[in-house]
């Protein structure tokens, strides 16, 4: 098949997301986020997503195929997010995917939508190399991996042992009082402060555990650490300098995955750096990626801020790439898995 047009379908989490994708090119994507439902309450309530996964569904798969000036019926199959995620919200995403595919008789293929994190980069940068190192940076996620090829065989090579980084910043943000999600407020700060005015750990880098763990990430001593701080101040009636404790905190963050990235590129002969997920949008991590990637002679590929969160165009780009690849679509009563390894490619 030459250049397939996929139809890619997004609900692992808050946003509602439906694209076309036909070959490397973009013809719509097109997102609905219930983030601001959830802001009263400080995180993602499961039972309000799915009910807004289930309202925004299909007006977001007609836009999807009005802005490509497409029918479903010239799609040439459709991919949708099968896990990681809240197991209601996917199960929104995946019934109405497979209804779609039974109706217009097209192949369909369940996704883990935490590769499509990477294979989305594919729409800017092109074709991976050989070797490509991946770092994903996505909720609950932060993991380092091996790109043999992204429609069949992926290996992790460093993961998460306890907070991944956005969950340690959307914790710092509720200690310095600021709504959810406060990763960008956190982001916003950090460029106005010192980042070398507070000293915050850098998780499993160094002694017996660093040795242990190269490749690994934990950032639950680092939230730890940052709240006991600001514990002391407040106790001592000091002023929290908010802008210096963001700064801070995205400098740790930042050099820590920037260094583990690259000592695994190393470890691996890779010359390209494939990042993803929604945190890849701080501005710290993405200055200091390029700035190491720049040191250690890497491609450092970051995709443009609308591509970095959770999207339709992520998941119909790894079905293009299932699909040129020749791997067999899913069974038709697939299920959904919302703990789904980094391993499963396509279920």
């Amino acid at each position: 098949m030459n250049q397939p047009t996929i139809l890619g379908i997004e609900s692992t989490c808050d946003e509602t997301a439906a694209a076309i994708v036909r070959g490397n090119t973009l013809l719509s994507n097109v997102v609905s986020s219930s983030m601001n439902e959830h802001a009263r309450y400080g995180g993602v309530i499961p039972e309000i997503a799915s009910r807004a996964h289930a309202e925004a569904f299909v007006p977001c798969v007609q836009q999807a195929l009005a802005d490509a000036g497409l029918e479903l019926s010239d799609v040439d199959a459709i991919a949708v997010s099968a896990g990681p995620g809240l197991a209601g919200c996917l199960a929104v995403g995946v019934s109405g995917a497979k209804a779609l595919a039974w109706a217009a008789h097209k192949p369909i293929y369940g996704i883990n939508h935490v590769i499509g994190h990477i294979a989305v980069t594919q729409l800017q940068f092109g074709a991976f190399p050989p070797d490509t190192l991946a770092l994903i940076v996505s909720g609950g996620h932060t993991s380092l991996l091996h790109v043999e090829d992204v429609a069949r065989h992926i290996d992790v090579v460093g993961t998460t042992l306890d907070d991944a980084a956005g969950e340690c910043f959307d914790k710092v943000a509720r200690l310095l009082g600021f709504p959810y999600p406060g990763g960008p407020h956190i982001d916003r700060h950090a460029q106005q402060g010192n980042p070398h005015a507070i000293r915050v750990p850098q998780g499993l880098t160094q002694g017996k555990a660093g040795r242990e763990h190269p490749y690994d990430f934990s950032f639950s001593g680092v939230k730890t650490a940052v709240a006991r701080w600001i514990e002391e101040q407040q106790a001592e009636g000091r002023a929290i300098p908010v802008d210096d404790v963001c700064a801070s905190l995205a400098d740790s963050v930042a050099s820590v995955l920037a260094r583990k990235a690259m000592h695994g590129c190393e470890q691996y002969g890779s010359k390209t750096l494939i990042v993803g997920g929604g945190f890849s949008a701080n501005s710290q991590l993405r200055a200091k990626l390029l700035e190491e990637g720049e040191r250690c002679v890497v491609e450092v590929r970051i995709p443009q801020i609308k591509l970095c969160t959770d999207n339709g165009a992520m998941v119909a780009m790894l079905g293009v790439n299932l699909v040129e690849a020749g791997v067999k679509p899913s069974d038709p009563d697939f299920p959904i898995d919302s703990a789904m390894p980094l391993t499963t490619i396509s279920v």
